[in-house]
């Protein structure tokens, strides 16, 4: 369950994690910012997976197998990617809510006028850290996903869990940190949660779970098949 060997998307990870980290206790960053870019972080994974469903809907299979309830039909890739947008969304948009209102950074209780003031929340340094975080994962997942065949064998029922094993952890540590953030401790949090996510991130391999999972639903259908 645990990885054993580290890749170059593995060190790139902990370079990318470091850079907020050596900003915020050595150049002045503003920790709020670094704590409200790792809750976009959650968007941008979630826009991510969305292109990564898209492509093999689009280039290996129109439909794939749905589980519900322990009955199994075939849906449309587009069924798959239209039920994660609205089950992922929920899930950042309950994140969001509960940082921004645990840590203060934005006042007011409307919604969506909350989302507005985000990019205006960003100094230089908070949109740079959104920039590296865009290109890190952009980069790893056509590597990964893409040049290494990955989307021609990758299931669209285990490509829509995949990014909420790891979005678990950092949503708890987000919004513990927000309660952080409320007592003035954000600079001594960053440490915490940086090493954190670090350590689930390189050393707790998730997709062998799902692998896992994948793998004895799969011995399940078949035995119901074949009586």
């Amino acid at each position: 369950m645990f990885k054993r060997e580290l890749t170059a998307g593995d060190y790139g990870l902990i370079i990318v994690n470091l850079i907020p980290l050596y900003g915020v206790w050595f150049e002045g960053w503003n920790a709020a910012q670094v704590f409200l870019v790792y809750c976009l972080e959650t968007v941008i994974i979630g826009l991510i997976n969305v292109l990564k469903m898209a492509c093999v809907t689009i280039f290996v299979r129109k439909k794939d197998v749905w589980e519900n309830g322990g009955a199994t039909t075939m849906q449309s890739g587009w069924f798959f990617i239209f039920f994660f947008i609205i089950h992922y969304g929920f899930f950042v948009f309950v994140q969001t809510q509960i940082f921004f209102n645990v840590s203060g950074l934005i006042p007011g209780n409307s919604f969506l006028m909350n989302y507005k003031k985000i990019p205006a929340l960003l100094d230089d340094n908070g949109k740079l850290m959104l920039l590296i975080f865009v290109a890190y994962y952009t980069l790893q997942n056509i590597f990964e996903f893409l040049i290494s065949g990955n989307y021609k064998t990758r299931s669209l029922g285990r490509l829509m869990f995949e990014p909420y094993m790891r979005i678990f952890v950092q949503q708890f540590v987000v919004i513990l940190g927000s309660i952080f953030l409320s007592f003035g401790a954000g600079k001594v949090f960053i440490l915490v949660f940086v090493i954190a996510k670090i350590f689930f991130e390189l050393f707790v391999n998730f997709n062998r779970w799902l692998v896992i999972a994948e793998k004895k639903q799969q011995l399940k259908n078949d035995k119901k098949n074949n009586l």
